[in-house]
C-alpha cells in the first residue's frame, strides 16, 4: 500500500480509543474528494494467532457518522473494525458529486483497495444496510457475509411521492434537524437530550458522537454536518431507485438482518412493521431474519445492551466465516 493512496485525517481528538482497540482516522480518495474513515485496531491479539485480524466493515445510517459504532467496536476484542463517513456525513460532507446507492458502493470498494482488505464482513445500520446489500451485489468477491441492522430491505413507503414528501415521511424530525442552526456544542446536545430515542440512554459516548456530528456554518453558528441533498439523494434511490431490488434479486451472500420493535423516536411498531416484515421475508427468504425486543432503531447500536447484542451477531459471522 503506498503512502500516497492514504493519508491521516487532521487530528481532531474527536474519540477516545477502546481498551480493547487503538482508534486512528483516515482520509482515502475516492471519487469527487476525500472519504474520511475510522479504523480501530485490536489493541493486543491472542499469542497464537498469525496473520492479520479479522475484519469487519461497518457502515452507518443516513444521518449518522462512523461515531455510532464504538460501542460495537469495545465488544469486539481482536477484531479490526473499519468504519466510513460515508460522503455527504460527518467529515465526508465535502465530497462532490452525487450519492446513492451505487456511489457510496463504490466509495466502500476504494476503501477496502486503501487499505488493503480483499474481504470482509458488511455490518450496515439503517441506510447502512441498504448500502451493505448494494455492495455486496456490485462487488461480490470482497464480501463474505452481511448483516443487516434494522434495514436493508424494501421500507413500506407510498408510492409516488415528492421527495420532500418522502424524506418527511420517512425521517420527519430527523430530516428537519438538517435546517437548523445552533449556537454551540451545547445547545446541540440539549436538542437530542430531550428525543424520546434517547430517553435512559444518554451516555459519554452519544455525546461524542452527537458532537462529531456538528460543523461551523462559516456565519456564526452550527449545523449539523449531514447535507439534506445528499441525504434526499440516499432517501430517493433507496426507496425507488434499481439498485436496491437488483441487488435483492441476485443475492447470493448470507444475509442476517436484525429488526426491532421501535422507531428513529422510540415509536411502534418502528421502521418493520410485522405484517410488512413478514411480505418481506416471504419475498427473500434467503434473508435470515430475528426480532430483538427491547430497542429502538438507535439504541440497537447506540447504548451499551443494544452493542451487546449487534457485537454477538458479528462474532457469529465471523465465525461462520472462519469454518473451511
Amino acid at each position: 500500500m503506498s503512502d500516497d493512496r492514504i493519508a491521516p485525517a487532521a487530528p481532531g481528538g474527536t474519540v477516545a480509543a477502546a481498551a480493547t482497540h487503538t482508534y486512528r482516522e483516515i482520509d482515502v480518495p475516492v471519487a469527487g474528494g476525500l472519504l474520511h474513515t475510522g479504523v480501530w485496531e485490536p489493541a493486543a491479539a491472542p499469542s497464537d494467532e498469525v496473520g492479520d485480524p479479522p475484519t469487519v466493515l461497518v457502515v452507518h445510517g443516513v444521518t449518522a457518522s462512523h461515531l455510532a459504532w464504538p460501542f460495537v467496536v469495545d465488544r469486539l476484542p481482536g477484531v479490526r473494525v473499519i468504519a466510513p463517513d460515508l460522503r455527504g456525513r460527518g467529515r465526508s460532507n465535502g465530497l462532490a458529486g452525487p450519492a446513492g446507492m451505487g456511489a457510496h458502493a463504490a466509495d466502500l470498494a476504494a476503501l477496502l483497495d486503501a487499505l488493503g482488505v480483499s474481504q470482509t464482513v458488511v455490518v450496515g445500520h439503517s441506510m447502512g444496510g441498504f448500502v451493505a446489500v448494494v455492495f455486496a451485489d456490485r462487488h461480490p468477491d470482497r464480501v463474505s457475509r452481511v448483516l443487516l441492522v434494522d434495514g436493508g430491505l424494501p421500507l413500506d413507503v407510498p408510492a409516488g411521492l415528492s421527495t420532500d414528501a418522502l424524506v418527511a415521511g420517512i425521517l420527519g424530525p430527523t430530516a428537519a434537524r438538517l435546517s437548523m442552526r445552533f449556537s454551540g456544542p451545547e445547545e446541540y446536545l440539549d436538542f437530542w437530550r430531550k428525543h424520546p430515542a434517547f430517553a435512559g440512554a444518554w451516555t459519554p459516548e452519544l455525546e461524542r458522537y452527537l458532537a462529531y456530528d456538528l460543523v461551523d456554518d462559516g456565519e456564526g453558528a452550527y449545523r449539523p454536518a449531514t447535507s439534506y441533498a445528499t441525504t434526499a439523494d440516499d432517501t430517493v434511490d433507496m426507496n425507488t431507485g434499481s439498485a436496491l431490488p437488483e441487488a435483492l434479486a441476485g443475492l447470493r451472500h448470507p444475509t442476517r438482518l436484525l429488526t426491532v420493535p421501535r422507531g428513529l423516536r422510540n415509536e411502534s411498531p418502528g421502521l418493520y412493521a410485522p405484517e410488512h416484515l413478514a411480505r418481506l421475508l416471504a419475498s427473500y427468504p434467503a434473508v435470515a431474519h430475528e426480532r430483538i425486543e427491547g430497542f429502538n432503531h438507535y439504541t440497537i447500536v447506540m447504548s451499551p445492551s443494544g452493542a451487546d447484542v449487534v457485537a454477538a451477531a458479528v462474532r457469529e459471522e465471523l465465525a461462520a466465516v472462519a469454518v473451511p
